[in-house]
């Protein structure tokens, strides 16, 4: 049968016998369905935040047969960005320099960086550590420290970090990126996290905020 044909004799439009035929993306809360001559893809019923060994061998075999990120998103109903993040940070260089998409390895990759707890970017990086373990016990406070890394290493992203980045490595337990007993030399003095402060006392922490915000004379 013609496809007009084939629309009509099911009692569709032929605009709904397009989107039957080609398949539709995600759009709002309408969900990503794959097109009719797509080869099933092996999912198991239970939804999953993240990609599955299957979802990466189908992608690998759709890669292979040259379909674009797009189609191979709306046939596992994920994002296009999913897809395109999944085979740019997982694909490898084979020897001959051309690039590859390998399920398998893409897998392993996957498992290795999903273990937690990790080690946060003021561990990784010595020189950061160093700086902000120094000015701590000079009595700075997090929010000077935040500041004086961005003026002094105004083009190294490696060396910027937040205010609460450090308030983390400070007080989270089981890192070891920063001396705890730092924390004494906070101008809090505490050894823990304090819940947020209720609303009649903002206008007091917004003073006192400004304040910290000052950098002292030696930058």
């Amino acid at each position: 049968m013609s496809f007009v044909e084939a629309a009509r004799a099911v009692g569709i439009s032929t605009r709904t016998g397009e989107r039957w035929r080609n398949g539709r993306g995600a759009s709002g809360r309408i969900k990503a369905y794959p097109p009719l001559n797509a080869a099933p893809v092996d999912v198991s019923s239970d939804p999953s935040r993240y990609l599955r060994e299957a979802d990466r061998v189908y992608i690998a075999d759709r890669l292979l047969e040259k379909a674009t990120i797009r189609a191979i998103a709306a046939e596992l109903g994920r994002s296009p960005s999913t897809i395109s993040r999944e085979v740019r940070r997982n694909g490898s260089t084979l020897a001959d320099r051309r690039w590859h998409y390998r399920p398998y390895t893409a897998q392993r990759r996957a498992d290795a960086r999903r273990p937690r707890p990790k080690t946060g970017k003021i561990g990784q990086n010595p020189e950061l550590h160093d700086f902000i373990q120094s000015h701590l016990t000079l009595r700075w406070s997090p929010e000077q420290i935040c500041h004086a890394l961005r003026r002094r290493f105004t083009h190294r992203p490696d060396m910027h970090v937040s205010h609460e980045t450090i308030y983390q490595a400070l007080y989270t337990q089981g890192r070891t990126e920063l001396r705890r007993e730092l924390t004494q030399t906070l101008r809090t003095g505490r050894a823990r996290r304090r819940p947020r402060r209720l609303a009649p006392d903002f206008a007091g922490h917004r003073f006192r905020s400004r304040w910290a915000l000052q950098l002292p004379s030696e930058l």
